[in-house]
């Protein structure tokens, strides 16, 4: 078993450097770091008393709260796998992923509990239930309450007979737009490596908690998660704030809001922020632009976006308000962090979806050969260094995305792209979403940025539905600002001055909302039903 970087080990070292600094704030309930360190003791502690097993899976079916890094925390302490849960799953999407991750322990909050409690029964694998009091009904019986369990920590760090390791998992569930999720298998050290590399002073590739505790020689910047927790940007992003001796400040509100997120950066004086592209941006643009003097937000410098593009216009508008921002777009996914960035400040401009090429990426063609710079052929974006292992309990994905080229293992999750003479990198869109119209392939993000550019457009979804002349035709459904009215004609027009023909909508629907969930994405799939409906 390799040693290798272990979150639990790391938090206990910035825990003994600096016990009273703050570690997390929810509401008006703050936590030190050395509360945020013997909570998770505690989590710890129970997991082992009720018999778990090394690298037994523990689920989080939680909203932002203190508690989801509580618990995090104390599986990695406990030598436990975590298994992040979408609090938008129905009851049969909850049974799937439960089952398929093999879980064998829920920490979930109290307004979950009617749900939780219809699945039990089918789910007899689950012994452990950890209740999270938010104010909604009693404690069930069945389950233990998460307050009594985090305050039980015996005396010293919890560790679990099996120790801790950096082979241990971190299980990141996707819910992409084909299929059922699927399970990201992060190694530890592999997770641990690849948040690390953003920093300026990065820590050695093999454990040294000395370094760790000497980087930290004040306490760090206060981090923003607008993006779930239980979606790879929040939680990762969060994780990555934690170390460097920062503090993770989450907001109230369960649902995105702008008003309240603009709020927390000004009461809390937030330093850095992980968002998911314009899906939140947009909004908090709207709300600066609305009341310009309301908010002061000096203290935030850094804005880092991953999972959906984040338009060149949004980001001009939030440095009016801001001069000293640092805006960071960075693509990336579940499967690969930190394929390739893009930067913009006061002193710059960047355009929508191109990233300047890492030092371990790479396009590639389908036959494994490196795209041409500057011809404008396509590939798909590949990485190397800190990658996952696979997909749980699924050898042929895995296969499929994880692959060995020149002898070099690379994580190729689908964004295709085009690279400039220069390096920089086209994003196109995810091979799953292409459009096949007429012989031509379309990737409907690139033509959504260009309808989201027209002054009437909040938002825009863009599918292909059947078509006997074309294949798939190429139907938007946008989502207007309040009071504006959608004009086709002058949307596919639009679209026409700005791309090839053959990428313009032959349709245009109005709707209400396209519906993008938490982490900003879209789902293809209903929105394709909805479209082939209507068409």
């Amino acid at each position: 078993m390799s040693r290798g970087w272990n979150f639990a080990d790391l938090f206990e070292a910035l825990a003994e450097r600096q016990p009273d600094a703050l570690a997390q704030r929810h509401g008006g309930r703050s936590t030190t770091w050395a509360e945020l360190d013997r909570r998770a003791d505690g989590i710890a502690a129970t997991l082992l008393d009720a018999g778990v097993a090394e690298q037994d899976k523990v689920a989080q079916y939680l909203y932002n709260a203190p508690e989801y890094l509580e618990s995090a925390l104390g599986a990695f302490k406990a030598g436990l796998a975590t298994v992040n849960t979408n609090y938008r799953y129905t009851a049969d999407e909850l049974f799937y992923l439960w089952d398929n991750a093999d879980v064998v322990a829920v920490v979930f909050h109290g307004t979950f509990s009617e749900r939780v409690a219809e699945l039990r029964h089918r789910l007899p694998r689950i012994r452990t239930w950890l209740w999270v009091d938010d104010g909604h009904g009693a404690r069930p019986e069945w389950a233990i309450p998460f307050e009594a369990a985090a305050t039980s920590a015996p005396h010293g760090p919890t560790v679990a007979p099996w120790g801790r390791s950096g082979d241990h998992l971190v299980l990141l569930y996707t819910g992409g737009t084909t299929g059922m999720p699927k399970g990201v298998m992060w190694r530890q050290d592999d997770l641990f490596g690849a948040l690390d590399a953003a920093n300026r002073k990065r820590l050695p590739p093999e454990p040294d908690l000395d370094a760790a505790r000497e980087r930290v020689v004040k306490p760090g910047p206060r981090n923003l998660p607008a993006a779930p927790l239980m979606h790879g940007t929040g939680f990762f992003n969060a994780l990555s704030n934690l170390m460097i001796g920062g503090s993770v400040i989450t907001m109230a509100g369960r649902r995105f809001d702008a008003v309240e997120l603009l709020d927390t950066v000004q009461q809390e004086r937030i330093n850095s922020m992980s968002i998911v592209g314009d899906a939140f941006a947009k909004p908090i643009l709207r709300a600066l632009d609305h009341e310009p003097d309301r908010w002061d937000i000096s203290s935030l410098r850094v804005i880092v976006s991953s999972g959906v593009i984040w338009s060149s216009q949004t980001k001009a508008g939030l440095l009016r308000h801001n001069e000293r921002l640092i805006m960071v777009d960075s693509l990336g996914s579940s499967e690969a962090i930190g394929m390739a960035s893009s930067t913009v400040t006061s002193d710059d401009a960047a355009q929508t979806a191109t990233f300047q090429i890492g030092a371990n990426t790479r396009v590639v063609t389908d036959d494994d050969r490196d795209v041409v710079w500057g011809s404008g052929e396509m590939g798909r974006v590949a990485m190397r260094g800190h990658t996952p292992i696979g997909y749980y309990k699924d050898p042929e994905k895995s296969a499929a995305t994880f692959q060995v080229i020149d002898g070099v293992r690379y994580s190729i999750p689908g964004d295709f792209a085009t690279v400039d003479a220069d390096g920089t990198v086209r994003l196109l869109g995810r091979g799953s979403q292409c459009i096949n119209t007429g012989g031509e392939k379309v990737y409907p993000e690139e033509v959504e940025e260009v309808l989201k550019l027209h002054p009437t457009v909040a938002d825009a979804a863009v599918v292909g539905v059947p078509d006997d002349r074309f294949g798939e035709a190429i139907t938007a459904l946008v989502e207007p600002h309040a009071g504006d009215v959608i004009d086709e004609a002058v949307l596919i027009a639009h679209v026409k001055e700005r791309l090839a023909g053959y990428k313009a909508p032959k349709r245009v629907i109005s709707v209400p909302s396209v519906g993008r969930a938490a982490n900003g994405k879209l789902d293809y799939r209903a929105l394709t039903a909805t479209a082939t409906d209507t068409a």
